[in-house]
């Protein structure tokens, strides 16, 4: 055995024995061990084996700008050697933190109501989601509307795993083993046209009866206890849900008729994905609040964003002159290298025009992934940018599923792994791509070339 297979053996066995994964089955995971990663450059990865991956998913929906990325690495030692730490509690602050507040807001849309977008930094996005209910809480006690608590989140929507995030997500296994969700969540209709239209309903008329349902389902509340809706423009890891024709347009009026704040989870569609710099901007989406991580840094640090409306901050301000400081924020937040990796990333897709990269090869990408509906297995295939899904069924014209014993999404996740393209599997069978943002075309048909053979040897 060579040393490095030796190594590579000792690190699998202290894998096994004291490193909790999370979202893994760990049971499964004690008996065949780790896909033990050892480097990347550009769209791949490469394992202790010697293999090499495409990185389908963009690590976690969030390498955007691929690995190995030297501009990043000398924007985190430039601030180490300056400013290795510093917090932002009590006033203080720093440059790179002030720049990347303004640079934000500056990318964001104006708000309908005008006046500046407030920028409160995090660790992930589950903990920006985290953030937002807490600030939705205080701002209806500010401005005089106590009742106003519940929120409406959607089932398959997936916003964090905090125990506010958690409850938020639409899930039943983020639930369940952790007596969740929360009081005063509400989950309403996924709006996944596929599964649940209607038969002969298009997708317009789809939209206008979710909308209705919501507007019951605050009736039904009573609109004066009701605080926020939330929503990610395309649901992520319930499945990357692409909404039908008209849903937000439906929406929108039935939460400005009610006085609910929209937040907008940009967690996975911020920063280009769906070719431009947010998906409020795809869906023409006018949110009072917006999240963000994954790619505000590339995932090169750690790092999240809440943007809030001046409405929101001013009240919130000025309620609390009265009774002591603002009493949120992280140790962490705003942490001043992850700020400094964040505002080079936001300036690199500028500089190298990376959203209309996008939408350059978006289309082909779309193309290639439509073009594996050709497989008997799949039911259908969906997405926008560079987020696509396919998911699988037992029957296509029924649309009936595979049996849960099978793991369908699982089973070809773990094929196009052998093929050497990691993609993640979702729940409703659904197999998820998002690869890195900087995807060349030719990448693009090798991904899906990959992918194709693995679907051949699932279909046999």
């Amino acid at each position: 055995m060579t040393d490095a297979a030796d190594a590579s053996g000792g690190l699998r066995a202290l894998d096994r024995e004291h490193l909790w994964h999370p979202a893994t089955d760990l049971a499964a995971h004690e008996r065949d061990g780790p896909l033990l990663v050892t480097h990347g450059e550009g769209i791949y990865v490469h394992d202790d084996r010697g293999r090499r991956y495409i990185e389908g998913m963009a690590g976690l929906w969030c390498n955007a700008l691929g690995y190995g990325e030297e501009e990043l690495v000398e924007a985190a030692a430039r601030q180490m050697r300056t400013l290795a730490y510093s917090q932002l509690f009590a006033s203080r602050s720093h440059e790179p933190g002030i720049r990347l507040a303004g640079r934000i807001a500056e990318m964001l849309p104006p708000h309908r109501d005008g006046g500046p977008w407030h920028v409160l930094f995090g660790n992930s996005g589950s903990d920006a989601n985290d953030s937002a209910v807490k600030l939705v809480r205080q701002y209806f006690n500010a401005t005089g509307q106590p009742r106003r608590k519940k929120i409406v989140s959607r089932q398959r929507a997936y916003h964090g795993v905090t125990l506010a995030a958690a409850s938020l997500t639409g899930l039943p296994n983020f639930h369940a083993p952790f007596d969740l969700p929360l009081d005063g969540i509400l989950h309403a209709s996924c709006p996944h046209h596929y599964r649940h239209g209607l038969p002969g309903e298009d997708e317009e008329g789809f939209a206008a009866r979710l909308a209705e349902e919501l507007d019951a389902l605050i009736r039904g509340e009573g609109p004066e206890t009701v605080a926020a809706f939330i929503a990610e423009p395309v649901m992520g890891a319930g499945g990357v849900i692409v909404p039908p024709r008209g849903y937000f347009e439906a929406i929108q009026p039935v939460l400005r008729r009610h006085g609910v704040l929209f937040v907008c989870d940009e967690v996975i569609t911020g920063f280009g994905r769906l070719g431009e710099a947010f998906g409020c901007q795809s869906y023409a989406i006018e949110p009072d609040m917006v999240t963000m991580a994954k790619a505000l840094s590339s995932g090169y640090q750690p790092i999240s964003a809440l943007a809030v409306s001046d409405r929101i901050y001013a009240a919130i301000r000025d309620h609390g002159s009265a009774g002591g400081p603002f009493a949120h924020g992280y140790t962490y937040s705003g942490h001043p290298v992850a700020c400094a990796v964040a505002l080079r990333t936001l300036e690199l897709y500028a500089e190298r025009d990376v959203f209309g990269h996008v939408g350059r090869v978006a289309p082909h990408f779309q193309s290639r992934l439509a073009a594996l509906a050709r497989h008997r297995p799949v039911g259908n295939t969906r997405g926008r940018g560079l987020i696509g899904a396919i998911e699988l069924v037992a029957d296509r014209d029924s649309r009936e599923p595979f049996p849960a014993a099978i793991r369908a999404a699982p089973r070809l996740a773990a094929l196009a792994q052998d093929e050497g393209v990691l993609v993640r599997a979702l729940p409703g069978d659904t197999v998820a791509l998002c690869p890195p943002l900087v995807i060349r075309e030719s990448e693009i048909d090798e991904l899906f070339d990959r992918l194709d053979r693995a679907l051949m040897r699932f279909e046999a």
